[in-house]
């Protein structure tokens, strides 16, 4: 129980009303935000909104808030209020995207308005959205060369941007002027702070029902209920230590070898301490996590876990992390860190596989990284993400074609109006065959998705992603998903270019086709396990090929009818193919990396050869042999599949 506890004993009626009021008010900001919002990315649910009390911490959040936003607005409230204390008024609003402060990046840009009943300050709520561009050195603020902030974006700490209900047009027209899209980042200021007024509203509407002492009861209450229904969970469990790694693809300004986040999480008593040390440094490209995102990948990691219970900062009260200062995990200023979605999205997996072996009916595997690309004119810009896999789960399958575990509650983009807007023509968006990582509970599948450029002058491209080394991996036996990577085929030209997962400004013409397809989730326990009927129905999908059914899997079926998907399964060459890779699999997963390298450059396998069933990472370009990255990727792969192996 949290000794400031001061709920002041609510009945158990008005708690609960005022608990699912207070999550409703938020949800109507959301509304409010889609039907106001001048920004597609916004539309597409690339924000979040809070409630927080009269200290900043977080009351509520939305039921649909995207997860990576999880755990960072109680920060940014509290940064607020340490700037302002003693000068705020009714009607003020004070922006703020300061990822040293809490934030996650410069792009994340928080609008809280303080929340007064006559001239008592009771509460704040925020709204934060997305904004497609917010300066720095190329389109879209992504520029995976930056070592520092300066080549990124406005970093914005806290500024007044209406005050006492005036909106301050000089402040908001100077942030604006810094962006390539200044007429949509004033209109999303306006549908944002509206957004915050919808929740003031609210509050304001709760105190005249019930009382100001009876609604900031209720707003402490809901964080102590939070707590103590966690601290009842995790006294349940045993106590004990677990640990696992994690690895970024690579540094862009460093050698060949992919970048280690250790993590080692140890429940005592009623709670849970996640520590980073042995994680690498800070690297030389946008790749870095602050802080506060580090804290927002525990809390939404963990709360996967704990579906059930809403989200405020009673939950954060059970946790403490080590990050040790200047680590991938713990960045300061100025170092660069807007692309710390990538080491995020490993801290929430590997979060995901240690809790899968405490509560092992939840366990799921490793699931993709979502991608955002960028092409750029002065009168458009088109910022793009897509669904992938998710990974298998103890007894399911993984979720197909849906948002990244850091990006849940976002929209896929509908093509029609992307295509609206940017002069950019999609000729496919389809499931990704063969994508999903095999296992006896199969991942998710991804998608490929190809675009064209249509006219326009001096675009260019950029493409911030990861998991073209450290390949999205299976657990319990299961095997990893695909690297992830974009192709470009110049206008005029009869072949693909390999551009990989991470670079940007890459210059565009009229005409040049880009194409990217997502990875699927990881699998989840021995592939050669998995029920033969479901390995058919997966091929009448096409979630699976016939060739990789029989490699991937030792399923051998026979085309009864191709126009109609129908399969047949053939018995004994099946017992036949699954003896057979059972027998060959361990020294396969060994053989040696140089071999497997001109193996694949001369055609006699593929990439889902190299990866799945020798454990080896090429440089996907050309065939190269990258020995560090095998090396690191093989003791990954050894631990989470092949010592599961009969």
């Amino acid at each position: 129980m949290n000794n400031g506890d001061k709920s002041d004993g609510l009945d158990p009626v008005t708690f609960e009303v005022l608990k699912n009021s207070f999550i409703t008010s938020v949800d109507q900001m959301a509304e409010q935000m889609l039907r106001t919002c001048y920004s597609f990315v916004i539309y597409n649910r690339d924000f979040s909104n809070g409630l927080h009390d009269a200290e900043g911490n977080s009351v509520a959040q939305g039921t649909q808030d995207i997860a990576v936003h999880v755990g960072t607005l109680h920060f940014t409230c509290k940064e607020v209020i340490r700037a302002f204390e003693g000068d705020m008024l009714p009607g003020d609003v004070y922006a703020i995207n300061d990822p040293y402060a809490g934030g996650t990046h410069f792009s994340d840009v928080r609008l809280i308005r303080p929340i007064f009943d006559e001239d008592e300050l009771i509460g704040f709520s925020q709204s934060n959205g997305h904004w497609s561009d917010l300066g720095g050195s190329v389109p879209g603020s992504f520029d995976v060369a930056a070592k520092d902030m300066f080549r990124e974006a406005l970093r914005i700490t806290p500024v007044r941007l209406f005050n006492g209900g005036r909106f301050c047009s000089d402040v908001a027209n100077l942030i604006a002027a810094n962006t390539r899209d200044p007429r949509s980042i004033i209109g999303d200021i306006h549908a944002q702070a509206q957004a915050t007024h919808v929740a003031e509203r609210d509050l304001l509407r709760l105190v005249k029902k019930y009382g100001r002492k009876t609604v900031t009861s209720g707003m402490a209450a809901v964080q102590d209920y939070v707590e103590r229904a966690m601290r009842q969970r995790i006294a349940a469990l045993p106590d004990g230590t677990w640990e696992t790694v994690d690895y970024i693809d690579r540094d862009p300004a460093a050698g060949e070898g992919m970048i280690p986040i250790r993590i080692k999480m140890t429940i005592k008593g009623d709670k849970v301490y996640y520590d980073f040390s042995g994680s690498h440094a800070t690297i030389g490209s946008i790749y870095n996590s602050a802080p506060g995102a580090t804290f927002s990948a525990v809390a939404a990691g963990m709360k996967t876990f704990f579906p059930d219970l809403p989200l405020n900062s009673g939950f954060y009260r059970i946790f403490e992390i080590v990050s040790p200062e200047n680590s991938i995990v713990s960045a300061q200023w100025p170092v660069a860190v807007t692309g710390f979605l990538m080491p995020f999205e490993k801290i929430m997996n590997s979060i995901f596989e240690m809790w899968s072996k405490i509560i092992p009916e939840r366990a799921i595997s490793c699931s993709f990284n979502l991608d955002l690309r960028h092409a750029e004119k002065p009168i458009f810009m088109f910022y793009d993400w897509l669904p992938g896999g998710w990974g298998g789960r103890n007894g399911l399958d993984g979720c197909n074609a849906t948002t990244a575990c850091f990006g849940t509650g976002l929209m896929a983009q509908p093509v029609e109006g992307q295509e609206r807007v940017n002069p950019v023509l999609t000729t496919r968006f389809e499931i990704k065959q063969d994508s999903a990582g095999p296992g006896k509970f199969r991942g998710g599948v991804g998608v490929e998705k190809t675009s064209i450029l249509l006219e326009a002058e001096k675009s260019v491209i950029s493409y911030i992603c990861d998991r073209e080394r450290a390949v999205v991996w299976g657990t319990n036996g299961g095997l990893p998903s695909m690297p992830h990577g974009l192709t470009l085929r110049r206008a005029g030209e009869d072949r693909d270019e390999w551009l990989g997962s991470v670079f940007s400004d890459v210059p565009l013409r009229t005409g040049d086709i880009f194409s990217r397809p997502t990875a699927g989730g990881g699998g989840f326990g021995d592939p050669l396990d998995r029920d033969p009927e479901k390995v058919r129905e997966d091929v009448e999908h096409d979630y699976v090929s016939v060739d990789r059914a029989r490699k991937d899997y030792g399923v051998v079926l026979t085309v009864v009818d191709a126009d109609l998907a129908e399969y047949a399964i053939d018995v004994e060459a099946t017992e036949r193919e699954r003896v057979s890779i059972r027998a060959e699999r361990r020294a396969r997963a060994a053989t040696d990396p140089a071999i497997v390298s001109e193996m694949y450059k001369s055609g006699q396998i593929d990439v889902l050869d190299v990866v799945r069933h020798y454990a080896v990472i090429l440089d996907w370009a050309n065939g190269a042999e990258l020995p560090e990255t095998t090396r690191q990727f093989r003791e990954m792969h050894e631990k989470r599949t092949v010592s599961h192996w009969k």
